[in-house]
């Protein structure tokens, strides 16, 4: 009777091992028996006429050697649900790093078009110098056109939802009213002021934002940021104060009118803590998700051109304008905007390239500003805006066309602006064992039209 042996191995990889003849060892023999299917019925069997049997012999995996010879050691394969702690820390830092790299580059953006709607504005007023309520005005309405046009496209394409259009009004009409008050405030003080001081004045738009953070949105802030902020506010100061007799006009406008245009700024720094705000309070309603930037500037500015026609007599009035001569104030300002032939469009060269240049330029550095304060803050957004200020004052140096012979650079110009950058790098400086971010506790805000909320 003769008889055959399999050695069988669950290693994918026959090893490279002489194989010995084995010794005989007492066989299983497997006799082969008719097929009987499963209802009893029995059929013809099929009989095999071979007198061969099978010794099946099963062998252990055999593992890959290492190091010395006659070494069993088996080489240790991560499992398929294998989980490494350093591969989520690895993780989270990807995504520390890419949200740096994006703030960074949001607020390079921010700089960059600070410095073009500053530059354009002064070319808008070329051509429309005797029409800067017309030119304020088509801001003002224009961006409510554009932005609901936008966000009718986002809603369409899926990006604006049913849940972010049907968040509570409230804080959007707040905004409204202080985007409002802050441009009559501003407004009646800047017809007093010169425009040396306004940029000093306007320093102190930091200031409240940094203090209406701290009381309602409950931000600390550490001994470095602080100072970087107290730094890049001196820096801005002597860089526009310098070789300019703003100390003197302030001293002639009187207390009021720098006192009105501070509160201005106070009202400026209020809105954008309240859009952080709403943005925070977006979060928790959407359940981790964020509100789009239409929805927020869309209705901010509906109401905010809702109650300047309710102001609209007292804004005509500071610009010097009678409310019954408005119309035609008005109708002036569209033909000199489009720059129709005729003895009303004599001096508006340069429209309307320029007045649409400083008005896409103006919507690109709002949108860009409230995208950097969704990212991170209100007071990193108004830090890039504030590092604009110097920037502009140097392009200004410059050859612009339509501007005549430039500007002189100030005399402390290069101190400000190198005092500044410290400032800046002082506040972005994280010491070592603590976070890059402000520790901030996590704020229920309701939606109630005040920035308490």
């Amino acid at each position: 009777m003769a008889s055959c042996y399999r050695r069988l191995t669950v290693d994918p990889v026959l090893p490279n091992i002489p194989v010995q003849p084995p010794k005989l060892k007492p066989t299983v023999k497997i006799p082969v028996f008719p097929l009987v299917p499963y209802n009893n019925q029995l059929l013809g069997g099929i009989a095999l006429q071979s007198r061969k049997y099978w010794r099946v012999e099963a062998v252990g995996p055999v593992g890959r050697s290492k190091g010395g010879d006659g070494a069993k050691k088996t080489e240790a394969r991560p499992g398929p649900c294998s989980y490494s702690v350093g591969d989520r820390t690895a993780e989270v830092g990807r995504r520390e790093r890419n949200r740096e790299v994006e703030m960074v580059v949001a607020a390079a953006v921010t700089v960059l078009l600070g410095v073009g709607n500053r530059v354009l504005y002064k070319l808008a007023l070329i051509p429309l110098k005797h029409y800067p309520f017309f030119l304020a005005q088509l801001a003002t309405f224009g961006y409510v056109l554009v932005y609901f046009s936008i966000l009718y496209l986002r809603y369409r394409a899926g990006i604006v939802t049913d849940e972010m259009l049907a968040m509570p009004k409230a804080p959007f009409l707040a905004v409204g009213l202080l985007e409002a008050l802050a441009a009559v405030t501003g407004m009646a003080a800047g017809a007093i002021l010169s425009g040396a001081s306004i940029p000093i004045l306007s320093q102190t738009f930091l200031v409240w934002q940094i203090l209406l953070s701290i009381i309602f949105l409950g931000r600390r802030y550490r001994v470095n940021q602080l100072l970087g902020c107290f730094l890049v506010v001196v820096g801005v100061i002597i860089t526009v104060a310098s070789g300019s007799s703003s100390g003197h006009s302030l001293k002639e406008a009187g207390i009021f009118w720098s006192l009105l245009m501070i509160v201005s700024f106070l009202l400026q720094a209020a809105d954008t803590v309240l859009k952080e705000v709403i943005f925070l309070d977006a979060a928790q309603r959407l359940k981790g998700g964020s509100v789009d930037l239409f929805v927020v500037n869309s209705s901010g500015s509906a109401f905010q051109a809702l109650f300047i026609c309710l102001l609209l007599p007292f804004l005509s009035k500071l610009w010097g304008i009678p409310f019954s001569q408005l119309p035609n104030y008005l109708k002036d300002g569209a033909a000199c905007f489009l720059n129709i032939s005729g003895t009303l469009s004599s001096g508006c060269d340069g429209a309307p390239l320029l007045p649409l240049l400083f008005v896409i330029v103006n919507m690109g550095f709002n949108i860009s500003l409230l995208h950097l304060l969704k990212i991170s803050s209100a007071v990193v957004s108004s830090l890039a805006s504030t590092f604009s200020v110097p920037i502009s004052v140097y392009v200004f140096t410059l050859p612009l066309p339509y501007l005549g012979v430039p500007s002189s650079l100030p005399t402390g110009f290069v101190a400000g602006a190198i005092i500044l950058v410290m400032g800046l790098l002082i506040y972005a400086w994280s010491p070592s064992g603590s976070t890059s971010a402000l520790p901030s506790p996590s704020p229920s805000p309701s939606p109630s039209p005040s920035p308490s909320g």
